[in-house]
């Protein structure tokens, strides 16, 4: 296994558990458990996020619905044939967890609840627009390399200045990124129906390009 990869993909997640855990599937004889964490933002909202587990990180913890959690991983994409359809699936894979039963200790922490840092590449053309506010946004999609020769691909959102420069990158460009992963609500519409989704993306507060590393095109 490469260690350097598992450099360019770090999260850490403080957060309450609020949907129960439950197996999700088996790899080599491991079983890996899912559950949701909410994570709380500074402006007081929240955001829910996945979580996948191995049953080996878990033994002889008690993780209920509403026990507070640390996690420290990466953010893992995968995809998933739903309604006929393929859906990119997020989740944050644990390589490290506690749990948080000190009353002190979780409020110091929750002070910096959701943090995530990821160095990889371009994989499709930044689409820059603004919203209905005037807010400046660009959609990017990152590629994460990660040991055995496999990748992340991963959403990002870009504000402001950083959405003014990320709309010129190019597909193979390498950026470093730190950040928020957030989660939010939108509606797909059908024929006869509205359906409510939950969207899972970066939120990004920093960005480095990373100027003389000539991988363009070759890692998407």
């Amino acid at each position: 296994m490469d260690n350097r990869n598992l450099e360019t993909n770090i999260v850490k997640i403080i957060g309450r558990i609020v949907v129960p855990i439950e197996f999700s599937h088996e790899v080599y004889g491991e079983g890996f458990y899912n559950f949701k964490v909410e994570a709380p933002r500074l402006s007081e909202s929240v955001d829910i996020l996945r979580v996948t587990v191995s049953e080996r990180l878990i033994t002889n913890m008690e993780l209920t619905v509403g026990s507070y959690v640390e996690l420290h991983g990466q953010l893992r994409s995968y995809n998933r044939y739903i309604d006929n359809a393929s859906r990119l699936i997020l989740t944050v894979f644990t390589r490290e967890i506690r749990l948080l039963t000190d009353e002190e200790d979780r409020k110091e922490l929750l002070k910096q609840p959701n943090e995530i840092y990821l160095d990889g590449y371009i994989c499709k053309k930044p689409v820059y627009r603004t919203t209905p506010f005037g807010r400046e946004i660009t959609d990017l999609l990152l590629a994460v390399n990660r040991p055995y020769n496999k990748s992340d691909y991963i959403p990002c959102i870009a504000w402001g200045r950083n959405a003014r420069f990320c709309e010129n990158l190019l597909v193979g460009d390498h950026i470093k990124i730190w950040g928020r992963i957030q989660s939010r609500e939108y509606q797909k519409r059908y024929d006869d129906r509205v359906e409510t989704r939950v969207a899972y993306e970066v939120s990004i507060f920093r960005l480095e390009y990373i100027e003389n590393d000539n991988n363009r095109l070759e890692n998407c």
